[in-house]
């Protein structure tokens, strides 16, 4: 296919993250009288419940932080991650130091520390936190969040993983995912390599137990013994956001091989999510591609974020066309449907028809992460296509 013209994908980008998906946030949802940011919200922002999820708080400073890291040096942005960081640093952990799942709007605990994706997510927001003003409290709660996530990780079983349980006797793909990205990044920042391995085994658990070139699938349950099991679930969206964690940690690693099989496997995850007749990422499938529990039947946004962004990643490193073929069909199909008019954030979940659903299950949040996230670093890759007359691909 023509090229698409990557000055105008980055207007585009700029114009929605920054006219649109920003100022929605800082209308709607940073909460100045109670502290932090409130993120059950529907599309005009209205306010569905002001109970606070703990991973919301902290992915909101992720995405504060990196808002001033990456695209400006804002102090309106910096204030923001710095509210809701002492929000957190108040309110967020239980006796044993653990990140708990629910407060209410003031901070008292309404769900303990049923996730240690939390846990996961302080990391990450911590780091991107210290990065933006070097807060040696963020840096403290870091490391002490490490030191207490090694030990949980080490006895299978002892941890919970709310609001999706681990099946008994398995590992999940999440955890691997999540605290390879976060400890290695914190790891970087710190100059640490017992942080920077503990990120690195982490990824090989990625790329050589969950990821099996041989089913051309990452799955995201295995057995404790490394097995695959009966139940064969993939999430397309999730490998998708997998195998640019991957590409982040590779690149500094430059270690070309993973790089090139974690884009080989965006490709396979593509085609096994992609909706033919429809358009659009399916949620969930079986290994040999057929449903799995019915959640075929919604398009969520979030797989679409992490794909728009992965691609151009992709693309960045190969110059390969099939990822710009996969960018344009994605991304047509994500601005034609997602976006919310006059507002600012998209859609959270549609049917297969790409009509608007409300939520039944799970968590009723919109969250200031997967979308910003993805625009965040789509600029930072479009700026480098749109400026770059050649780009070396990997050999």
């Amino acid at each position: 296919m023509t090229t698409p013209d990557f000055n105008a994908l980055l207007s585009l980008y700029r114009a929605e993250l920054l006219e649109r998906v920003v100022p929605f946030w800082i209308t709607y949802g940073v909460d100045w009288e109670k502290g932090g940011i409130c993120t059950c919200l529907n599309d005009q922002g209205e306010r569905l419940s002001r109970n606070k999820y703990m991973w919301s708080q902290l992915r909101a400073i992720w995405t504060f932080s990196t808002l001033y890291n990456c695209i400006e040096r804002k102090q309106e942005w910096l204030d923001i991650a710095n509210h809701i960081f002492e929000f957190v640093k108040t309110y967020g952990r239980d006796e044993q130091g653990r990140w708990v799942f629910l407060v209410d709007e003031n901070g008292k605990q309404l769900q303990g520390a049923t996730s240690i994706y939390a846990d996961g997510f302080a990391i990450y927001g911590f780091t991107a936190f210290a990065r933006a003003g070097g807060n040696p409290a963020a840096i403290q709660l870091a490391r002490e969040t490490f030191a207490n996530v090694q030990n949980q990780l080490a006895a299978p079983g002892s941890y919970l993983t709310a609001p999706h349980p681990i099946p008994s006797g398995a590992k999940a793909h999440g955890i691997s995912m999540i605290f390879s990205l976060a400890f290695y990044e914190l790891g970087q920042y710190l100059n640490d390599a017992a942080m920077i391995q503990a990120g690195l085994d982490h990824a090989e658990q990625v790329m050589t137990v969950f990821l099996r070139p041989e089913h051309k699938r990452a799955f995201e349950f295995v057995s404790l013994e490394d097995a695959l099991l009966p139940i064969r679930a993939t999430n397309p969206g999730h490998a998708l956001e997998s195998m640019w964690f991957m590409i982040h940690i590779y690149q500094y690693e430059k270690n070309e091989a993973r790089i090139r099989q974690a884009i080989e496997a965006m490709r396979w995850h593509l085609e096994l999510g992609w909706d033919d007749e429809y358009g659009g990422l399916f949620l969930a499938r079986e290994a040999n591609g057929t449903s799995w529990e019915g959640k075929e039947e919604t398009k969520i946004w979030w797989p679409h974020t992490e794909a728009l962004y992965a691609l151009l990643l992709a693309y960045s490193l190969t110059q390969e066309s099939w990822c710009l073929d996969w960018f344009q069909r994605v991304h047509e199909y994500s601005f034609a449907h997602f976006p919310v008019p006059h507002y600012g954030e998209w859609i959270q979940n549609l049917d297969r028809y790409g009509n608007k659903t409300e939520i039944t299950a799970g968590l009723p949040v919109k969250d200031p992460f997967h979308l910003s996230r993805s625009l965040i670093y789509s600029i930072g890759a479009l700026e480098k296509l749109a400026h770059t007359a050649t780009i070396p691909a990997l050999a």
